[in-house]
């Protein structure tokens, strides 16, 4: 079993790799500093490796032991964790979506907490609170730096020197170094928690296997993120890294595991937002993060929950009634949509009578 944990944990740092890890070198990737996908996603890897190393121990004891008590994180509940966790990341690199592991790992690590009534709920929310307030506050940052910038340029300056493409790749790669500090804990702090790794193996193994999963996986996410949302200068490009970079890196210092992925595309929104207006809203692709952002901790967390209802303490009717209601809510809205298709489709043919 505790074989088994450690190879779903290194499955889960390779999707994490792939979702959150390679979005840090989209931008640098996007704006055309970084010209091919794989050279990109090589140095993602090396940063993430760094960043892991170098900084990643307190965002690993907030995993293991800030959200829940230590004590009740034993092998089978680190299993029911990483797979809940897992699961969901795995289904949003499928489609090609930027996923934030924080928020997945988060929401699994709460659904046990739910389970057994044991929560610190200070923690929970502080960490809730800084992922509204850091993405937020990338979106206003990179819009407003973009404003002024756009007034500069109608004044007459120029912005597209040739070593901004040099300082992009290194605001790229300090992106992905903070990756590296705050989302390979995600991965390794269960197995922190339950004593199956110390710290310092934790994000050794953890930042390998992420950086390997953004080598090997990470090109959709990275096409997503770099060149489906907007396109951006290479001064625009370094607004955007360096803004999460700094963030993350802040957040990861007092051991917050914030949403990376939240912060560079809501970065990419505000540099759209300031060029285009609100029509940027208006694009299918920003929608469907959107979407994704709200329900991945609640997935990871209904997993978890009925995982330990059903496995643990074989309690059939916890998992049989709420299972239900989601089930006959899923239902509705599905019967909803095709509803108002049908009136749309009938609004159409009949040539808007």
């Amino acid at each position: 079993m505790e074989i088994m944990a450690i190879t779903i944990s290194l499955f889960f740092a390779m999707n994490i790799g792939a979702s959150g890890a390679a979005a840090s070198m989209g931008v640098a990737y996007g704006s055309g500093a970084v010209p091919k996908a794989q050279y990109a996603l090589w140095i993602c890897a090396v940063g993430v490796l760094g960043g892991a190393v170098l900084g990643g121990g307190e965002v690993v004891k907030t995993i293991s032991s800030g959200i829940i008590p230590q004590d009740i994180l034993h092998t089978k509940i680190v299993l029911i964790i990483l797979v809940s966790a897992t699961s969901s990341l795995f289904l949003a690199n499928l489609i090609g979506i930027p996923l934030s592991t924080s928020e997945v790992t988060v929401g699994a690590v709460v659904g046990v907490g739910v389970a057994y009534q044991v929560l610190f709920v200070g923690s929970l929310l502080k960490i809730m609170m800084f992922w509204v307030i850091v993405p937020i506050t990338a979106f206003f940052i990179t819009w407003l730096l973009s404003k002024v910038l756009f007034a500069l340029q109608k004044r007459g300056y120029t912005f597209e020197k040739s070593w901004f493409t040099t300082l992009l790749i290194i605001a790229g790669f300090f992106e992905a170094f903070s990756a590296g500090m705050n989302n390979v804990a995600n991965a390794v702090g269960p197995l922190v928690g339950a004593g199956l790794l110390s710290v310092s193996k934790g994000i050794w193994i953890g930042g390998l296997f992420v950086a390997l999963g953004a080598v090997l996986l990470g090109k959709r996410v990275l096409e997503t993120n770099g060149k489906k949302i907007t396109h951006y200068s290479k001064i625009e490009g370094i607004l955007i890294s360096s803004t999460g970079a700094g963030l993350v890196i802040l957040s990861s210092l007092y051991g917050l595991p914030v949403p990376l992925t939240q912060v560079t595309s809501s970065s990419i929104i505000g540099i759209g937002m300031a060029k285009n207006g609100k029509s940027i809203l208006q694009k299918n692709i920003v929608k469907k993060i959107l979407r994704i952002w709200i329900i991945s901790p609640l997935f990871s967390l209904t997993i978890s929950y009925f995982l330990v209802k059903l496995f643990l303490d074989s309690d059939i009717y916890s998992v049989i009634v709420p299972l239900s209601v989601i089930v006959a809510t899923l239902g509705g809205i599905g019967l909803m949509k095709a509803i108002n298709e049908e009136k749309r489709s009938t609004y159409d043919e009949g040539g808007g009578i």
